[in-house]
């Protein structure tokens, strides 16, 4: 039996993604920041829940111990933690700044380096980073969820050329709208609504976001995807999940800045 790793997996696509791994006879390691609220994962055969808070070093070191300690080696990482800090640049102190990076950037960085020598010491292991559409094109107010998950692209292209050097791979997966996200505690927003001039920009881009993940895919899809990058085999760097994900990235690769900044403007009523 094969081992994935998420972070991530108290709900949403991690918590979908370790359900599916799991009723495709993999073991998983499901970790979270608060694993002694989880039952119904703890409650499945093979799965270890245990604790990774991608802000703490020494956690991501222990559950990576203690997953290979149950199951013996681990064959796939699956870097699903982050959330997406939206809003006007303005509003956000510079904490609320460091921590979007610190968890969507450097946290999968980190995670990532735990598992890079036991990697390489098997000669093998995939990295499965889940970016989202918004790595290849930005909506506005996404100034910092946007830097990281370009950022996300970028370091999973460069690093995919080291972990070939042993065996391993490196593969992205891009979501586009999905109903988990952009809600709750996976979404930060921020607006001073003393500074005017932002004011009609906010309106228009939350009205249109409503509509947009109103038709939003469920999480189940995305796991799909992530189960076919880890199985399939293929020397493969990106993947889309989504409908709308595969239409919006098309376009944005046919389209130059002019035309396809037009177009989401005029998506946003701007």
């Amino acid at each position: 039996m094969k081992t994935i790793l998420i972070t991530g997996a108290s709900s949403g696509i991690g918590k979908e993604t370790a359900k599916l791994f799991q009723s495709k006879n993999w073991n998983v390691i499901a970790t979270m920041r608060n694993p002694d609220t989880e039952t119904e994962l703890k409650g499945l055969d093979n799965v270890l829940v245990t604790k990774i808070d991608v802000l703490d070093p020494v956690s991501i070191n222990n559950a990576v111990n203690e997953g290979i300690a149950k199951f013996g080696s681990i064959d796939v990482l699956l870097n699903n933690a982050g959330y997406g800090a939206y809003g006007i640049l303005e509003s956000f102190s510079r904490e609320q700044i460091i921590r979007q990076f610190d968890t969507n950037v450097i946290g999968l960085l980190d995670v990532t380096k735990a598992l890079l020598p036991h990697f390489r010491n098997n000669k093998s292991g995939i990295i499965i980073n889940v970016s989202s559409i918004g790595g290849k094109m930005a909506f506005p107010l996404g100034t910092l969820y946007h830097g990281t998950k370009f950022a996300v692209e970028g370091i999973s292209e460069s690093l995919s050329y080291e972990v070939e050097q042993f065996g391993g791979q490196v593969k992205i997966v891009e979501p586009g709208a999905i109903a988990t996200e952009f809600t709750g505690r996976s979404m930060d927003f921020s607006n001073d609504e003393s500074i005017a001039e932002y004011q009609p920009i906010v309106g228009k881009v939350l009205a249109a976001v409503e509509t947009m993940f109103s038709q939003a895919s469920p999480a189940s899809v995305v796991a799909g995807v992530i189960y076919e990058a880890a199985t399939d085999g293929k020397n493969q760097l990106r993947y889309t999940a989504g409908e709308d994900a595969k239409a919006v990235i098309a376009q944005r690769q046919q389209l130059d800045d002019a035309n396809f900044i037009g177009g989401m403007k005029a998506q946003f009523g701007l």
